[in-house]
Formats: structure tokens, sequence, C-alpha cells
């Protein structure tokens, strides 16, 4: 693991072998009072061990629009990120730039799912409102997740035969972006392609575009078409642990 920057707070961090004893100590195990939609989404997900990463988990809370508190392995600590969806907004005691910089996120595992112990800001239990400077926009924890996360194929609900397309939605969120990404960027924006084609593009590959497309899906900034004459058939990867992109 790479040497934490200096404004790396160990402090706000519960170490792996902590929060396992912790973990072990408690016969009743972590709460499942998560709304029953979400837990069904996520036992499918166990079940399939190809699906059952962070990048999914994360997906699923965005689709049910449901808060959810995340217990991410990163590293030799467990970074704990409280997603908010309908508010935009996730809590964290360390901001996403921070985690990538301390620790290689292409291995980050999910260590558990559970309902949240805080509130959005502005909420009427206000006694369960963190304090205002953890509370981050959620767009770029969800672009650096899918952009450096281990995830390396298209999330399941854009997979499949289909043609993308960059929106509006997102603009101003997201991380700035240059080289052979933004160019795939641009080029979206102008018309849509399928994924074997945005993988061919000059400095692209096929993990590139499927990084880039998740990131774009989860940030609200892509179109997914299945009936464009552009749409084709998702190339078949191999299913082997990712690189970064």
């Amino acid at each position: 693991m790479a040497a934490p920057p200096r404004d790396f707070e160990q402090s706000t961090l519960w170490r792996i072998s902590s929060f396992e004893r912790l973990r072990a100590g408690d016969p009743g195990g972590p709460p499942t009072l998560l709304p029953t939609t979400l837990l069904a989404d996520l036992d499918q997900l166990r079940r399939d061990p190809s699906n059952d990463d962070v990048l999914e988990v994360v997906a699923a809370c965005l689709r049910h629009r449901e808060a959810a508190l995340l217990y991410l392995a990163c590293g030799a600590y467990v970074w704990s990120v409280t997603l908010f969806p309908q508010q935009w907004l996730h809590h964290s005691p360390q901001d996403a730039q921070t985690m990538a910089a301390a620790c290689d996120l292409i291995h980050l595992k999910l260590l558990s799912a559970e309902r949240p112990g805080v509130r959005p800001p502005g909420h009427w239990m206000f006694e369960r409102v963190a304090a205002v400077e953890n509370y981050r926009p959620l767009r770029p924890l969800l672009w650096v997740l899918a952009m450096q996360g281990p995830r390396r194929h298209l999330l399941g609900e854009i997979g499949g035969r289909a043609a993308y397309r960059l929106t509006s939605g997102g603009v101003g969120e997201r991380p700035a972006t240059g080289g052979p990404i933004a160019s795939a960027m641009q080029r979206l924006r102008q018309d849509a392609a399928a994924l074997r084609d945005i993988g061919s593009w000059p400095g692209m590959t096929i993990e590139r575009a499927c990084r880039l497309l998740n990131a774009l899906y989860l940030t609200g900034g892509l179109m997914v078409t299945r009936s464009h004459p552009a749409a084709r058939d998702e190339p078949v990867q191999p299913r082997m642990p990712g690189a970064r992109h």
C-alpha cells in the first residue's frame, strides 16, 4: 500500500482487525434494517459471485434511491461511506480522492451494508445529522469508484446489446478528465456508439470503456439505447481481477 498522504487522518478510520473483532464480539451481527426491496437486490448479488462487488451494491442503492451505510475494506482500514441518493450526497470521514491516494481502490471490498447511522442535512431528526464538513457531493465518489475500483466490466443494468451516448446529467460534479477519456466523452456527446467501438478509439480499451460508461451511468450522464443502429452485443471479457484504468 502506498504511503498515506499528509491529510490522511488514520484516527478517523478503523483498522480492519479492530472492525472484525468488534463484529465477532456481537452475537447479533450487524443490523439488517435496510428496506426489503434493497435487501432483496443485495441478496441476489451475494448469490452471484461475478456481480457481488462494491459498484453493483452502490448501483443497487442508487436504483432504489435508498440510503445505506457501507463499510469498505480499503487497504488495512475500514472506510465507512453513507450514501444518500435522494440528496446526491454521501457522508464519510475521508473524501474519495484522499482514500484513492492512500490505498489501491482496485482491491476495495464490501464488508457490510447497513442502515445509516446518520441523517442528511436538513432532516427533521436533527440530532442524527453529523458535522457538515463530512457531507460531500455523491457524484465525485461514484466517479472514483467506477474509474479506479475493482469492477472492470459493465454494470448489469447497462450491459448486453446497446449503444451509449453522453447526456448533460451530472455536469459540474464530475472530476476533471483529460486524454483519451476526455476525447471519448466528446465523441459520445456527438453520437451514440457501442462498447466495442468505444474500446477501439485512440487510447481506449474495452476495460477503459466499461469504466467510463459505468461512471457516466452512475453519475446520471449516460443514455442507453437498445434500438439505435449503432447498438452491438457486448464483447466477452475474461473474468479476472481488474487492473487500474
